[in-house]
């Protein structure tokens, strides 16, 4: 609930007591002695969603724009008049909703000052990239919690629906300032980690399931982004905290953006590339969510004229924002379609493998399956051969238990056929051969 005290201008006072009275509101009224333009004081408790819909009556009813209003969180009013009050806007508005101006000083609020930005995104990318690095999912998340990106993220929504064009400019500002500074901490971090040998310096960071986990954005990473953005939206629209939401938040930037300094630094372009679109994703996926959970809850500004202004900027943004999404999506889908043929390769030559032993080799024991890939394609002299996207299966290597001295001389060609026959893919076959002990006690 909310306490607002209303000083109303000289002229106005008995449309500010015909409004309440009207609306059912248990209000206090004090006469103003300070001598200046106002002639009252009116106080009086509301539920959070009512705050808006009262202000705006008030205005609509002839409260000028000279008065000054002050909202106050509250705990409790224990009047049945209040009950009654609260049940009918629950009714009317299903939910908690704070004001508009409440969510404005949020929104400014929640975004520190430029020199604690910074500093809080340096701290955070270089905890994450040491968390990439030692494949540490507890320092990785560390690195979420301190993370300072929350604000700008919900800023950018908030200035584009209510009209607030230092709101917007502001957030917009500090995503950038943000993404750039978080990707160049952890570059110049991972440098020296390299560089000083405090990491093995011939370590395939492809293969660490940290890094590995931001190099193949897919569909399900724009979902993650739009959720982030529109939850927090919501958090702040209802006048809770936003910290948890700010994690989530982070997390969809901070890693992969420390995930483009690793590839920098150890010279992978591929890493730097697919970590950078996934940021870029997640960038534009929580602002569009954000602009358009906002616009649906039914945030406007006050004035006719800055709403028909908010409502084609906020058309326009969400087209852009949309528009961009929509060509990096062709990445996206590219990786999921990649992931898809993955799939199918494995569970095929896993099926081609079974057959083979069934049928031809029952006296022998199937310990392990394992597919290396090579990539689809090459950047000058480098051939990846990693965990990256767009890649093609190479070789299939089957471990496998025999009895001592137990030779297998055709395996590994019919196990070539019956993979190729059964994925319509050619790879090399390697059978790597466990000695088992048959002897019995």
């Amino acid at each position: 609930m909310r306490l607002l005290q209303v000083s109303i201008p000289t002229g106005e006072r008995e449309t500010v007591v015909q409004t309440l009275e009207a609306e059912g509101i248990d209000f206090f009224l004090t006469d103003e002695t300070s001598g200046r333009k106002y002639a009252a004081i009116a106080t009086f408790p509301l539920p959070s969603n009512a705050v808006q819909p009262i202000l705006d009556k008030l205005h609509d009813e002839g409260l000028s724009d000279e008065a000054h209003t002050i909202i106050i969180d509250a705990e409790t009013d224990t009047s049945r008049q209040f009950e009654q009050l609260e049940k009918r806007y629950d009714a009317e508005n299903g939910g908690d909703r704070i004001a508009r101006d409440e969510i404005l000083t949020k929104a400014r609020e929640l975004s520190p000052r430029l020199q604690t930005f910074v500093f809080m995104t340096v701290v955070s990318a270089v905890v994450a990239t040491a968390g990439l690095l030692l494949d540490s999912p507890a320092v990785v998340v560390g690195s979420m919690v301190i993370a300072p990106l929350v604000g700008p993220a919900l800023s950018t929504g908030v200035g584009t629906v209510l009209s607030e064009r230092d709101l917007f400019v502001r957030g917009v500002k500090l995503q950038l300032l943000g993404v750039i500074t978080a990707i160049a901490s952890a570059t110049v971090f991972a440098l020296l980690v390299r560089n000083l040998f405090l990491f093995p310096p011939n370590t395939d960071v492809t293969a660490i399931s940290q890094i590995s986990g931001r190099l193949s954005p897919d569909f399900l990473s724009l979902i993650v982004a739009l959720g982030a953005g529109a939850a927090g939206i919501v958090s702040l629209a209802a006048g809770v905290s936003v910290a948890l939401v700010g994690v989530m938040i982070a997390a969809a930037l901070i890693p992969p953006a420390a995930a483009v300094g690793v590839g920098i630094a150890w010279g992978e372009p591929m890493v730097a590339l697919a970590a950078g679109v996934l940021v870029m994703v997640n960038v534009l996926s929580i602002n569009l969510s954000a602009i358009a959970t906002l616009q649906y809850m039914g945030y406007r500004p006050r004035s006719w004229f800055r709403t028909e202004r908010s409502q084609q900027e906020t058309v326009r943004r969400i087209g852009f924002l949309a528009l961009s999404l929509a060509v990096l999506s062709l990445f996206l889908g590219g990786v999921t379609y990649s992931t898809y043929q993955d799939a199918q390769f494995e569970e095929g030559a896993d099926t081609a493998v079974t057959k083979v032993f069934e049928s031809q080799f029952q006296q022998a024991e199937r310990l392990n399956m394992q597919v290396q890939y090579q990539q689809a394609f090459s950047i000058g002299k480098r051939t990846y051969t990693s965990e990256l996207p767009f890649r093609e299966p190479s070789r299939v290597i089957v471990t496998v238990g025999r009895p001592q001295g137990e030779q297998y001389s055709n395996l590994t060609t019919r196990l070539q056929n019956r993979i190729e026959r059964e994925t319509g893919k050619e790879v090399a076959v390697q059978i790597r051969y466990v000695e088992i002990d048959e002897t019995s006690a």
